[in-house]
């Protein structure tokens, strides 16, 4: 979706990441929820990625696969400062809708904005008080309390600091690497699939993954694809929020956008993701979903725009 050339950017709800470590591999008991896109829920105990130990995150590939993950991109000119890392003085290149619609960081600005409207103004109506968290954009890697974030893990919600890490860079592969059509909403869908977890958080709801951690119809898929349609809701409200003087951030959606987010659910999917790493697709192994499960749950909040609907919790299978 095109944001308004207009719109006015909200900068404190976002926070440059800092470069270095930040806790090894993660806190005991400590969880990195997400992989928006397709990050694959793993054990906390197990070490992938070249010993990055995480639970979630948005990594491409499973315990099984070969690993290596996304390559650390520096971004475009004018988006990071000196040595790679995002600073607090790339945010003020960030104004309006304008600027989020050339740049990726003024774009991952935007889009919380958005999300962050929307739920603090959808949340109450089910008795539950919406509470803001910032979003860290970084470029590399930077502390988490979950860990150390870096392009390989991918963008994630860290339930323990209550705050969603994205390296901007990830779009780039998305496209790239996955076969994502590069469309706005594609980009915007993983901002906003990391805020659904955040809901989760709020609802109590984000344990369930731990409890049953791998399986086509596991909590962690169905932790994943509820994500994934409370993104579809806010996708179908998105053209309401306004920024902080009334204006409204986006353009009306087209399909052309619709088709963009789909592109993104389908090249992200278990099995797509397992057929190209390792040649074979394993369910049982599955942490996300397939690529239909994550298209038709994305579609289902997209199409009923109402957050009881996506309660993947309640089915008996969500393929």
């Amino acid at each position: 979706m095109t944001f308004n050339d207009n719109a006015r950017l909200d900068t404190s709800q976002v926070e440059a990441g800092r470069g270095g470590g930040g806790g090894g591999g993660g806190f005991p008991g400590g969880i990195q929820v997400g992989g928006g896109i397709g990050g694959l829920i793993l054990l906390i105990v197990m070490l992938i990625f070249g010993g990055q130990s995480i639970l979630g995150g948005g990594g491409v590939g499973d315990s099984s696969s070969t690993g290596g993950g996304l390559p650390s991109q520096q971004l475009q000119p004018g988006q990071v400062a000196a040595g790679g890392q995002v600073s607090d003085s790339s945010f003020s290149q960030c104004k309006t809708g304008a600027d989020a619609n050339k740049n990726d960081v003024c774009l991952v600005i935007a889009t919380v904005n958005s999300v962050q409207d929307y739920w603090s103004n959808e949340l109450p109506k089910y008795n539950v008080n919406y509470q803001p968290t910032k979003t860290v954009i970084y470029s590399g890697s930077t502390p988490s309390g979950c860990g150390t974030a870096n392009a390989q893990v991918g963008p994630f919600y860290c339930p323990l600091d209550g705050k969603v890490y994205v390296d901007a860079s990830f779009f780039d592969e998305l496209q790239n690497r996955f076969g994502a059509d590069g469309g706005q909403l594609a980009k915007e869908y993983v901002v906003a699939h990391e805020y659904g977890h955040h809901i989760q958080d709020l609802l109590g709801l984000l344990n369930k993954a731990q409890q049953d951690p791998q399986g086509a119809n596991s909590g962690s898929v169905r932790t994943e694809l509820m994500a994934d349609c409370l993104a579809g809701t806010w996708v179908k409200h998105a053209t309401e929020t306004k920024d902080a003087d009334g204006n409204t951030l986006l353009k009306p959606i087209t399909q052309s956008d619709i088709k963009s987010a789909l592109s993104a659910a389908s090249a992200v999917g278990d099995d797509r993701i397992q057929r190209s790493a390792q040649g074979r697709v394993t369910p049982e192994t599955w942490t996300h979903g397939s690529s239909t499960a994550r298209q038709h749950w994305f579609m289902q909040g997209y199409q009923t725009g109402d957050l009881n609907q996506c309660d993947t919790f309640s089915v008996p299978s969500v393929e």
